[in-house]
Formats: structure tokens, sequence, C-alpha cells
């Protein structure tokens, strides 16, 4: 048994090399500048949404708070994998150390596990808002806006941690290419030498308290959501209520249908279906997530509009205003005056003449 640890310990892997997307170099060019401007885009909306949240009165309330840590979960999942996608993509492969590897995967669980609790505490907001107008000042207020946030945020970092534990508990003898862009969960679990079946009924039972659960309470309050909107007697009051959550709904729809086609796509599958439905979460989503509230959420258009005129309006602004005014004002006083001085110049060589 001594000897086969040796032998073990000789093979052990300690680096993995990603394949990316295998295309010809011309057109891995251009899902190069597609995916930087897509990852750009990201960052910009996203980060426009949590200054909005930060700086804009009006935004802070438990609905727009809990948008702004949305936003910052999705700027979280795809900086921890675009830039080294975009290294794979511009050097058709790239090593990547089992540390660093398990560590992407390890923020890539808490991205996802983050989004999900988000997206349901934002739903219970929303609930509250509609189906209990009268107690939700009372109910929903800065201690407990605060002690949501935490709590996803630390039952997110302790899933995290909990699969990233047990996958440094694994050993790594074999292959060491992964047909990925990133360290995906069942890419690294099918490189393993050792016995995965501990981890993967952790990852079976943490779905249930993580997605399961979540989106059955999604679920259970967009119906009683509805059911309220339809006791509404005016076209007007249902409109106003429904687009209070039409938002948040698409965006619900738009994750979780990615996260199913995720769950539900056969691990025996192609590497390319696999890569292409990762792509829509990503990148797709979180890119999505901000242009469906900057478009449709009438709050975050009206702050965003509302901060360009006071940049507008900055004291560095005014006075730059104020001077080109004055230059303005110089310029046409000086044209005034050299045309005074032409005509009397004319007039004394005529009566010269």
């Amino acid at each position: 048994s001594r000897r086969v640890i040796m032998e073990m310990n000789q093979t052990m892997v300690t680096k993995f090399l990603l394949l990316g997307f295998q295309n010809p170099p011309i057109f891995n060019t251009i899902l190069f500048i597609i995916f930087l401007l897509i990852y750009l885009l990201t960052l910009a909306l996203n980060f426009l949404i949590i200054s909005l949240v930060a700086t804009v009165p009006s935004l802070n309330t438990p609905m727009y708070i809990f948008l702004s840590h949305l936003s910052v979960s999705d700027i979280l999942v795809t900086t921890n994998i675009t830039p080294n996608m975009l290294r794979v993509i511009l050097h058709l492969e790239s090593t990547i150390s089992l540390t660093g590897c398990i560590t992407q995967l390890q923020f890539h669980c808490l991205s996802a596990a983050a989004e999900c609790l988000f997206l349901t505490v934002m739903s219970y907001d929303r609930y509250l808002a509609i189906c209990k107008p009268l107690h939700y000042t009372s109910i929903m207020d800065n201690r407990l806006c605060l002690h949501f946030a935490i709590s996803s945020w630390i039952l997110s970092c302790t899933v995290s941690l909990l699969i990233a534990f047990q996958i440094y508990q694994l050993v790594f003898c074999g292959p060491h290419i992964i047909d990925h862009y990133f360290c995906d969960f069942i890419p690294l679990l099918q490189l393993s030498c050792s016995d995965s079946t501990i981890v993967k009924i952790t990852d079976i039972v943490l779905t249930i308290p993580l997605v399961i659960l979540p989106l059955s309470f999604i679920l259970y309050t967009y119906i009683s959501i509805s059911l309220m909107i339809s006791r509404i007697s005016t076209s007007s009051g249902k409109l106003k209520s429904f687009s209070t959550c039409s938002s948040h709904l698409i965006v619900v729809c738009t994750y979780y249908g990615v996260l199913i086609t995720i769950y539900m796509t056969p691990n025996n599958s192609s590497f390319n279906v696999s890569k292409a439905i990762s792509l829509l979460y990503t990148m797709g989503t979180p890119l999505l997530n901000p242009i469906i509230y900057c478009l449709r959420n009438k709050d975050i258009k009206n702050a965003a509009t509302l901060r360009q005129k006071r940049r507008s309006l900055s004291p560095t602004n005014e006075i730059a205003t104020n001077y080109r005014n004055v230059l303005d004002t110089d310029w046409v006083e000086y044209r005034k005056l050299w045309k005074v001085t032409t005509a009397f110049r004319r007039h004394r060589q005529e009566r010269g003449s």
C-alpha cells in the first residue's frame, strides 16, 4: 500500500488544462471581442444599479437594496469566470492550478446560491407590498432587510466552502484535461480518481434548500400576487400592481429557466451543449438582469435621468458653461467692434479719395 501511495503522489495532478471552445483562430478572435464587450457592458450596468441605489435617496428601499445585492452577485459570477475564459479563448487553451480551479468553483457556487436567495427575498418583498400593503413598512423594515442580506451571504459562503472542502478531499491522479472554459462541477468530478459519491449526494441535498424550496416559495408568492391582482376592480390598478413586480418576474423566469436547463441536461451529453448552456448562466443572466431592470423599471430610469441632470448642473460644469458664455459674449463684442472699425476706415478712405 505504501508503494501505491508513492505512485499516486508521483502522478498527482496539480494543474488542469482548459480547452475552451476549440474553434478556428479567426472565430475565437470574434468570440473574444464579443465576450469582452458583453463583460464590460455587464460590469457597467450592474455598477450603475449599485451606485444609483447607494446615492439616490428614493431608491433606498428594501426592493432596490436587494437589487443592488443581486447586482453584486451578477458581478461576482461573471468576474469569476469571464477574464480566465477570455484568456482561454485568446490562447486556444490555458492551464489553471488545482487550487485555482477549486477556488473558481467555490465562487461559482457562492454566486449561484446568493442569486437564488436574493431572488427569493425579493419575491417576498413584492408579496408583502401587494398582498399586505398596510403591514409592509412594519414588517419589511431596515433591520429585517439587513438581516435577510447578511443571512443570504453567510449561507451562500457556507455552502460554497462546504463544496470546496469536499472537492479538496478528492484525489486527482489521472487525466488533467477539462473540455470546458472554466472549472465546472461535473467536468471536475469526472477527472477524480477517488470516489465522489459523497460530493454528488451533498450537491443533491444542497439543491433542495437552495433551488427547489426557493423556487417553490417564489411560485407561491406569485400565485398569491396574481390572485390579489385579479381582485382589483380597475384596470389601471391591476396594471400598476403588476408593473411593480413584472421586472422581477422576468428575471426569475430567465434565471430559473437557465438553471433548470443546466440540471436537466444529461451528464453524458455533448460538452458543446454544456458550454452553450453555461454561457447563458455565466454571461447571459448577469447582463439581462440589469437590462431588464433599467428598461422596465421607471424608478431606475428616473434615478439615472436625475443623476445625469445633477451631473450636468455640477459646479465644475457650471463654471465651464459660464466661461464659455463669457467667451462667446466677448467674441460677439469683438466682432461688432471690428465691423465698426472696418466701416470707419472705409469711410476715411472714401473721403480721402
